[in-house]
């Protein structure tokens, strides 16, 4: 029998209607065409060809926009008071609304119209990037510094050291948090988690139905090569997300609405909150084009009938001697294990619900004994884990620990280490089917991917530095650790209390948090090269009178942020080197009828114990090293500054962990492998008496049969 080519979990009868769509194309202009409606449509939407361009280009967009969170994370956070444990959550909402309904594609499989399922998950993607901008559109615009009033420009007088009874009446903080204004940011937080939720449910059928159409309707020799360029293309998404990123957050939150004068921030400064929204807004329309084509093309299309020319060509040397038959099948399975990568999307189709549900637990629970597959995908879930934290939380790290601006982090983060990702991940697969590895030693190559990755992540914990010294909140000149945010010399000051106009004294290297907590009176602003930079005077704070800069200090470990990402990238990569064969090692260590099942098994397993919950366990241990909060009615809202050397020891040792879990996973996977190929071998040396028994009495049986002949 040959391959079966119809889609998978349709009745019996459908091969002979694929046979007839084929064979009416073949017919010649005079013949009985088909006057089916997909026979109307331009030749183009008849093509497998034109389907993998489309869905190379939904793909790459749909990564983007679910990618784009991610690489402006602490942005939004300053910009709505967000903690790191609720912008982790918000993270991870994108793989509940994912997972939730990834069941329903398992079962319904091909029974559906799998384009137009994938134009309206896409459809789904564009509105939800597009709900994502809704809270920058009903959202008062940013203003920078809460210590001066509605009325008077921001940044001015209202943050000077001013006597009490000259001082603006202060802000009734109490006041300013109406029911209104805390059902306003409900709102907005609401929204933001709705919009993730819908992108993760958009996304659901996009790529296992568009892979098992390609697998259908291309030629068998083809399929692995679509495949191939689909995933090659796909894989450029999350780096241009971070790009993306690194260009919107150059330009100001309220681009389209500035204020008359315009602003004195710059993208250095602390404050500064780019335009987060209009990469979400890009990304949407990005979406929404590429999923108008899938409307038009048909429930099926005719098989594809020749292999690619070039591929022939390739094809027709060294491997011109492998029969026919032997070439489809191992032409085929490259496709069949790309498409098992959906696992769930595959798993019986073709049953009912009460068979479905019958025989799930079932081979579920002989799936989880095979002590190969649990160790396999728990060592997933770790590496799994600490991607995750990574790609959530690594711009936010970067610009605290070095202070980089977050578009830069995006820039080196798309740059440096998503490419070199992606090249431990084709490296994997070529050693894999260079080098023909079997699984022992996949195992091993997987062993060594995660020893590598965890070498390379030791010496991050010492790149870096501690935090300067800030007035009021660390020790430093006129304050003592736990003493408050006013200084002793700053009290006669009629300071806010949640003011947040950073200065620096860049002799002593010591930072105010506003001007007033540093007793400046009076500012001046410099001009010089075409730039413009404020400087504040008569400050009785500051050893010796001298003017103090705005802004907060530079770090003295700037120069530190390239090893380091050099450092994040090698270790990425190596990460990555583990990917395909501990996915042989999957396909290979189960039984045949449950490879399918084991595959959807390990993609639900990463997403609910590694994608969900790990932005959020990141997240709070970051919100665990924060040594001053800003609060908004009463609560905790966003971080003003880090304990650098507790962010760091934490950040890296959750990665650090997770790391050597998955080494501890990959050394017991290579130590049972090991077991097994000692038993086998003694198992086929007890046997080998027996056998050389057997041809020994075969042997005069043969002669005779020759003599007779």
């Amino acid at each position: 029998m040959g391959p079966r080519i119809g889609p998978v979990g349709e009745e019996p009868q459908m091969p002979d209607k694929d046979t007839k769509a084929t064979m009416g194309t073949e017919d010649t202009p005079g013949s009985k065409a088909s006057p089916e409606p997909q026979d109307l449509r331009p030749r183009v939407f008849r093509s497998i060809k034109f389907f993998v361009l489309c869905h190379s280009a939904l793909q790459l967009a749909q990564l983007m926009i679910s990618g784009y969170l991610k690489s402006s994370i602490s942005t939004v956070e300053k910009r709505f008071g967000l903690s790191s444990q609720t912008s982790g959550l918000l993270a991870a909402f994108n793989e509940v609304g994912n997972t939730a309904l990834i069941v329903f594609v398992s079962y319904f499989g091909s029974r559906v119209h799998r384009p137009r399922m994938i134009g309206y998950g896409a459809v789904l993607v564009a509105l939800a990037g597009l709900l994502m901008t809704l809270p920058h559109f009903i959202s008062e615009p940013y203003r920078y510094d809460h210590s001066s009033p509605e009325d008077m420009p921001q940044d001015m007088e209202a943050s000077l050291c001013l006597p009490t009874t000259l001082a603006p009446a202060p802000i009734p903080s109490n006041g300013s948090c109406s029911s209104n204004t805390e059902t306003k940011h409900l709102t907005v937080v609401g929204i933001m988690f709705i919009a993730q939720t819908l992108l993760g449910v958009g996304g659901v059928p996009i790529q296992p139905f568009g892979i098992s159409y390609i697998d259908d309707f291309a030629h068998h020799s083809n399929s692995p090569l679509y495949l191939g360029i689909l995933f090659a293309v796909t894989m450029l998404g999350p780096g241009m997300a971070y790009g993306l990123g690194s260009l919107m957050l150059r330009l100001y939150v309220d681009i389209d609405r500035m204020p008359e004068g315009g602003i004195s921030l710059t993208s250095k400064d602390p404050r500064w909150v780019g335009a987060w929204w209009l990469g979400f807004l890009i990304s949407a329309a990005m979406v929404a084009l590429a999923a108008s084509p899938y409307f038009f093309f048909p429930r099926e299309m005719p098989k594809e009938k020749h292999e690619l020319r070039f591929r022939r060509k390739f094809l027709a040397g060294p491997a011109s001697p492998v029969s026919k038959g032997e070439d489809s099948s191992s032409e085929q399975s490259p496709g069949e294990s790309l498409k098992q990568q959906e696992g769930l999307a595959q798993i019986a189709p073709d049953l009912t619900v009460l068979q479905f549900i019958k025989v799930f637990p079932r081979v579920l629970l002989r799936t989880l004994r095979h002590p190969i597959f649990l160790l396999v995908v728990l060592s997933q879930v770790c590496m799994s884990c600490m991607v995750a934290g990574m790609a959530t939380f690594l711009p936010k790290f970067l610009e605290r620990q070095f202070s980089v601006t977050a578009s830069f982090a995006n820039l080196l983060i798309g740059c440096l280490i998503i490419p070199l990702a992606m090249v431990g991940i084709v490296v994997g697969g070529v050693l894999v089917k260079r080098l023909h590895l079997g699984p022992l030693h996949s195992g091993v190559l997987c062993l060594l991917g995660a020893l590598f990755c965890l070498l390379f992540s030791l010496p991050l914990f010492f790149i870096g530095c501690s935090t300067h010294q800030i007035a009021g909140v660390t020790s430093g000149p006129g304050s003592q650790p736990g003493q408050g945010l006013l200084p002793n010399c700053a009290e006669p000051c009629s300071c806010s209390s949640d003011g947040f106009n950073p200065v620096c004294d860049t002799r002593a290297h010591v930072e105010y948090i506003t001007p007033c907590h540093a007793g400046c009176t009076g500012r001046v602003v410099q001009e010089a090269l075409g730039k413009s930079q404020v400087f504040y005077t008569n400050c009785s704070c500051v050893v010796g009178d001298s003017p103090v800069s705005a802004g907060s200090c530079d770090s003295a470990c700037s120069h530190l942020v390239l090893p380091f990402v050099v450092l994040v990238s090698l270790g990425a990569a190596m990460a990555s080197v583990t990917h395909t064969p501990s996915f042989m090692l999957i396909l290979r260590g189960v039984k045949k009828e449950d490879k399918t099942l084991a595959v959807g098994m390990q993609f639900m397993l990463l997403r609910v114990l590694a994608w969900m919950p790990s932005p959020v366990i990141h997240g709070t241990a970051i919100d665990t090293t924060c040594i001053h909060w800003a609060l908004s009615c009463g609560r905790r809202a966003v971080c003003r500054y880090y304990d650098h050397d507790l962010l760091r020891n934490r950040f890296i040792g959750l990665q650090f962990f997770f790391k050597t879990g998955s080494l501890v996973c990959f050394t017991l996977v290579l130590a049972i492998l090991r077991q097994q190929n000692k038993e086998m071998g003694s198992e086929v040396t007890a046997s080998s008496p027996g056998l050389e028994q057997q041809l020994l009495a075969s042997e005069p049986e043969k002669k005779s049969e020759d003599s007779r002949v």
